[in-house]
C-alpha cells in the first residue's frame, strides 16, 4: 500500500512539472512575439497591443482614369476624358490603423464630342458637324483620410475618402469643322470658336477644379490595387453664355501602386 502511494506521488509531481514547462513555454513564445495577428483566426483569444511609431512610406502610382464633365446646358455638351495618370504618393502613419495620404499626379486625358448643326441652305444639306477632339493635361493633388485594416499575413485593405484638387495645365480643343460656307459665317457671328484653342488660355474654363472622393483597395507586401470616385464641386464656367449655364468635371481611377 505504501509502495503504491510513493509510485502515484512521483506521477503527479512528473504531471505537475510537465505542465508548469509546457506553460512557461507558451509564455516565451508569446513573449517573442511569435503569436500572429490573423484577421481570419477565430480561436486567436489574445490581443497584442500595437506599438505606434510615426514614419513615411513613399509610392508610385499608375493607372488609367475617365474624366465625365457633367453639363447642365443647352449649349454645351457632355463629354468623357479617357487616359491616363501617373505620379507618387507620401503615406504619413498616424495611430489606430489611420494615415494621412497625399498624392501629386500628371493625368492626360483625351475625349471627343460631336455637335450637329441644321444648314443654313436646307436645300444643300440637311445636317452639318463640328468635331471637338480635346486633350486635357492637369495636375492632380489628392489629399486622403485613410483606414487599413490587415487582414492575412502580407495582405490588408484599406479605405479613403478626402478632397482632391485638380490644377489644368492645358485643355486644347483641335476643331474639325465639316460644314458648308453659309453655316460656318453663322456660327462664327453667334460667337462659335472654329479653330484649335486652349479652354484656359481663352477665358473659357477656370483651371481649378475642387473635388472629393471616396475610395479603397488592397495591398500585399509592396504591391496595392486601389480605385476610387472623385465628385467635382465647382463651376468651371468662366464666361457662359447664359445664367444657368454650369459644367462640373468628376472623375474615376483604377490604379496600381507600388511601395518604395
Amino acid at each position: 500500500m505504501r509502495r503504491t502511494f510513493i509510485i502515484l506521488s512521483v506521477l503527479a509531481a512528473n504531471l505537475l512539472g510537465m505542465s508548469s514547462r509546457l506553460s512557461a513555454q507558451d509564455k516565451s513564445i508569446r513573449d517573442a512575439g511569435l503569436e500572429q495577428h490573423d484577421f481570419f483566426d477565430p480561436t486567436r483569444t489574445e490581443k497584442v497591443e500595437e506599438q505606434y511609431s510615426f514614419h513615411v512610406t513613399y509610392r508610385l502610382e499608375g493607372g488609367y482614369a475617365q474624366d465625365h464633365q457633367r453639363m447642365t446646358s443647352d449649349t454645351i455638351s457632355a463629354l468623357y476624358l479617357h487616359g491616363a495618370r501617373v505620379g507618387a504618393q507620401f503615406d504619413m502613419a498616424l495611430p489606430k490603423h489611420f494615415s494621412l495620404n497625399i498624392g501629386v499626379l500628371y493625368s492626360v486625358l483625351y475625349g471627343i464630342s460631336r455637335q450637329h448643326y441644321h444648314s443654313v441652305n436646307p436645300e444643300q444639306v440637311q445636317t452639318e458637324v463640328v468635331n471637338n477632339h480635346i486633350v486635357e493635361h492637369a495636375l492632380v493633388v489628392p489629399v486622403r483620410a485613410q483606414y487599413n485594416i490587415p487582414l492575412w499575413k502580407k495582405l490588408s485593405m484599406h479605405f479613403y475618402t478626402g478632397p482632391q484638387l485638380m490644377i489644368g495645365l492645358a485643355q486644347t480643343d483641335y476643331v474639325k469643322p465639316s460644314l458648308s460656307d453659309d453655316t460656318r459665317s453663322w456660327l462664327l457671328a453667334q460667337g462659335k470658336r472654329l479653330d484649335t484653342y486652349d479652354k484656359y488660355t481663352s477665358k473659357e474654363l477656370f483651371r481649378t477644379n475642387i473635388m472629393y472622393g471616396l475610395g479603397g483597395g488592397f495591398t500585399w507586401d509592396k504591391y496595392r490595387l486601389e480605385a476610387g470616385y472623385d465628385f467635382g464641386l465647382n463651376n468651371l464656367i468662366r464666361t457662359p453664355i447664359y445664367s444657368k449655364d454650369r459644367m462640373s468635371e468628376w472623375q474615376w481611377h483604377v490604379s496600381f501602386v507600388y511601395t518604395l
